[in-house]
Protein backbone atom coordinates (compact mmCIF):
# COMPACT_ATOMS: atom_id res chain seq x y z
CA UNK A 1 0.00 0.00 0.00
CA UNK A 2 1.37 3.31 -0.96
CA UNK A 3 1.29 6.11 1.75
CA UNK A 4 -0.42 9.34 0.70
CA UNK A 5 3.07 11.33 1.17
CA UNK A 6 5.21 8.55 -1.19
CA UNK A 7 5.72 9.53 -4.61
CA UNK A 8 6.49 6.65 -6.74
CA UNK A 9 6.75 6.43 -10.09
CA UNK A 10 3.44 6.87 -11.49
CA UNK A 11 3.11 10.07 -9.77
CA UNK A 12 6.04 11.69 -11.79
CA UNK A 13 6.14 13.46 -15.13
CA UNK A 14 7.83 12.65 -18.51
CA UNK A 15 9.78 9.67 -19.78
CA UNK A 16 10.59 6.80 -17.44
CA UNK A 17 14.34 6.26 -16.85
CA UNK A 18 15.21 2.60 -15.44
CA UNK A 19 18.87 3.14 -14.33
CA UNK A 20 21.09 0.17 -13.29
CA UNK A 21 24.95 0.83 -11.59
CA UNK A 22 27.00 -2.54 -10.62
CA UNK A 23 30.25 -3.12 -9.31
CA UNK A 24 31.73 -6.76 -9.49
CA UNK A 25 34.11 -7.12 -6.69
CA UNK A 26 36.77 -10.56 -6.36
CA UNK A 27 37.93 -11.98 -3.29
CA UNK A 28 35.90 -9.98 -1.15
CA UNK A 29 36.57 -10.46 2.81
CA UNK A 30 33.14 -10.17 3.67
CA UNK A 31 30.17 -12.35 2.55
CA UNK A 32 27.36 -10.52 0.62
CA UNK A 33 24.95 -10.69 3.54
CA UNK A 34 27.51 -9.30 5.55
CA UNK A 35 28.31 -6.27 2.98
CA UNK A 36 24.50 -5.45 3.02
CA UNK A 37 24.59 -5.34 6.87
CA UNK A 38 27.42 -2.73 6.67
CA UNK A 39 25.58 -0.61 4.52
CA UNK A 40 22.27 -1.12 6.40
CA UNK A 41 23.84 -0.38 9.67
CA UNK A 42 25.58 2.79 8.18
CA UNK A 43 23.58 4.63 4.72
CA UNK A 44 25.16 7.81 5.13
CA UNK A 45 28.40 6.80 5.67
CA UNK A 46 28.44 5.27 1.92
CA UNK A 47 27.10 7.99 0.28
CA UNK A 48 29.10 10.84 -1.23
CA UNK A 49 28.35 13.93 1.55
CA UNK A 50 29.14 16.55 -0.84
CA UNK A 51 26.84 15.25 -3.48
CA UNK A 52 24.22 13.47 -1.43
CA UNK A 53 24.14 14.37 2.43
CA UNK A 54 21.83 11.13 3.85
CA UNK A 55 20.31 12.58 7.23
CA UNK A 56 18.11 10.02 9.40
CA UNK A 57 15.20 11.43 10.47
CA UNK A 58 13.10 8.35 11.63
CA UNK A 59 14.81 5.53 12.95
CA UNK A 60 17.28 3.75 15.05
CA UNK A 61 20.75 4.55 13.98
CA UNK A 62 22.78 1.57 13.18
CA UNK A 63 19.76 -0.35 11.99
CA UNK A 64 17.70 -0.09 9.00
CA UNK A 65 13.81 -1.31 9.24
CA UNK A 66 10.63 -0.58 6.99
CA UNK A 67 9.41 2.82 7.77
CA UNK A 68 12.60 4.23 8.40
CA UNK A 69 12.89 7.53 6.64
CA UNK A 70 16.17 9.99 5.75
CA UNK A 71 16.28 13.41 4.10
CA UNK A 72 18.59 14.17 1.58
CA UNK A 73 20.52 17.45 0.96
CA UNK A 74 21.41 16.95 -2.60
CA UNK A 75 24.23 19.69 -4.26
CA UNK A 76 22.14 22.18 -5.43
CA UNK A 77 18.19 22.44 -5.16
CA UNK A 78 17.25 18.88 -5.13
CA UNK A 79 16.71 17.92 -1.38
CA UNK A 80 14.13 15.64 -1.12
CA UNK A 81 13.39 12.39 1.69
CA UNK A 82 12.93 8.64 1.17
CA UNK A 83 11.37 6.34 3.04
CA UNK A 84 13.04 2.43 3.52
CA UNK A 85 9.77 0.04 1.79
CA UNK A 86 11.96 -3.39 1.93
CA UNK A 87 14.33 -4.75 3.80
CA UNK A 88 16.07 -8.28 3.71
CA UNK A 89 19.86 -9.67 4.56
CA UNK A 90 20.61 -8.98 0.78
CA UNK A 91 18.98 -5.71 -0.31
CA UNK A 92 16.64 -3.03 0.39
CA UNK A 93 14.40 -0.67 -1.06
CA UNK A 94 13.58 3.23 -0.76
CA UNK A 95 10.51 5.47 -2.02
CA UNK A 96 11.06 9.35 -2.71
CA UNK A 97 8.86 11.02 -0.82
CA UNK A 98 6.51 13.99 -1.66
CA UNK A 99 8.86 16.91 -2.36
CA UNK A 100 12.13 15.09 -3.98
CA UNK A 101 12.76 15.46 -7.26
CA UNK A 102 12.39 12.19 -8.65
CA UNK A 103 9.28 9.47 -8.15
CA UNK A 104 10.13 6.31 -7.71
CA UNK A 105 11.84 3.73 -5.92
CA UNK A 106 15.26 2.57 -5.75
CA UNK A 107 17.16 -0.46 -4.53
CA UNK A 108 20.25 -1.75 -3.51
CA UNK A 109 21.44 -5.35 -3.55
CA UNK A 110 24.78 -7.44 -2.65
CA UNK A 111 24.97 -11.22 -4.01
CA UNK A 112 27.16 -13.40 -5.45
CA UNK A 113 28.05 -13.14 -8.61
CA UNK A 114 27.05 -16.56 -10.64
CA UNK A 115 29.93 -17.00 -13.37
CA UNK A 116 32.47 -16.42 -10.38
CA UNK A 117 32.31 -17.94 -7.16
CA UNK A 118 35.09 -15.94 -5.54
CA UNK A 119 33.14 -12.65 -6.12
CA UNK A 120 29.93 -10.79 -5.62
CA UNK A 121 28.04 -7.92 -7.59
CA UNK A 122 26.66 -4.89 -5.46
CA UNK A 123 23.65 -3.12 -7.82
CA UNK A 124 21.59 0.06 -7.50
CA UNK A 125 18.19 -0.19 -9.46
CA UNK A 126 16.51 2.60 -9.88
CA UNK A 127 12.83 3.10 -11.37
CA UNK A 128 12.09 6.82 -11.40
CA UNK A 129 10.60 9.98 -13.48
CA UNK A 130 10.93 13.63 -12.52
CA UNK A 131 8.55 15.15 -9.99
CA UNK A 132 7.62 17.71 -12.55
CA UNK A 133 7.94 19.60 -15.93
CA UNK A 134 10.91 21.76 -14.23
CA UNK A 135 12.69 19.14 -12.52
CA UNK A 136 12.34 17.34 -15.79
CA UNK A 137 13.74 20.27 -17.62
CA UNK A 138 16.33 20.66 -15.77
CA UNK A 139 17.52 17.15 -15.52
CA UNK A 140 17.15 15.81 -19.11
CA UNK A 141 17.88 19.41 -20.93
CA UNK A 142 20.38 21.05 -18.80
CA UNK A 143 21.68 17.74 -17.35
CA UNK A 144 23.24 18.73 -13.69
CA UNK A 145 20.89 16.55 -12.46
CA UNK A 146 21.86 13.94 -13.84
CA UNK A 147 26.00 14.01 -13.65
CA UNK A 148 25.14 14.34 -9.68
CA UNK A 149 23.15 11.61 -9.71
CA UNK A 150 25.23 9.29 -11.30
CA UNK A 151 28.71 10.84 -9.52
CA UNK A 152 26.93 9.65 -6.18
CA UNK A 153 25.61 6.40 -7.24
CA UNK A 154 28.73 5.69 -8.87
CA UNK A 155 31.01 6.88 -5.81
CA UNK A 156 28.46 4.72 -3.84
CA UNK A 157 29.18 1.63 -5.47
CA UNK A 158 32.82 1.93 -5.19
CA UNK A 159 32.53 2.61 -0.99
CA UNK A 160 30.85 -0.20 -1.00
CA UNK A 161 33.20 -2.29 -2.75
CA UNK A 162 36.46 -0.78 -0.86
CA UNK A 163 34.20 -1.54 2.54
CA UNK A 164 33.63 -5.60 0.83
CA UNK A 165 37.68 -5.87 1.41
CA UNK A 166 38.00 -7.40 -1.86
CA UNK A 167 39.06 -6.29 -5.61
CA UNK A 168 36.93 -4.40 -7.93
CA UNK A 169 37.05 -6.46 -11.77
CA UNK A 170 36.49 -2.99 -13.37
CA UNK A 171 34.92 0.13 -13.26
CA UNK A 172 31.66 0.74 -12.51
CA UNK A 173 29.43 0.06 -15.10
CA UNK A 174 25.99 2.25 -15.10
CA UNK A 175 23.00 1.28 -17.76
CA UNK A 176 19.76 3.54 -18.37
CA UNK A 177 16.79 2.54 -20.21
CA UNK A 178 14.81 5.55 -21.05
CA UNK A 179 11.23 4.97 -21.28
CA UNK A 180 9.35 8.15 -23.64
CA UNK A 181 5.95 8.74 -22.91
CA UNK A 182 5.22 7.59 -26.74
CA UNK A 183 6.06 4.05 -25.93
CA UNK A 184 9.68 3.57 -27.46
CA UNK A 185 12.80 2.68 -25.53
CA UNK A 186 16.65 3.71 -25.70
CA UNK A 187 19.78 2.59 -23.58
CA UNK A 188 22.52 3.56 -22.92
CA UNK A 189 25.85 1.58 -20.99
CA UNK A 190 28.90 3.65 -20.04
CA UNK A 191 31.68 2.72 -17.32
CA UNK A 192 32.71 4.63 -15.19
Amino acid sequence: MVSSDEQPVAKGTGPELARRYYLDVERPRLTPAQLMAAVQADLPSFSPGLLADFERTQGTEGELHVGDEFHIKILGPWNGSVRVTQVSASSFELVTLAGHPEAGTICFEAHALDSRPDALRFEIRSLARSRDGLVAFAYDTIGGGKLMQEATWVEFCERVGQASGGQALGPVVVETTRHAPDGTASQTVTHE
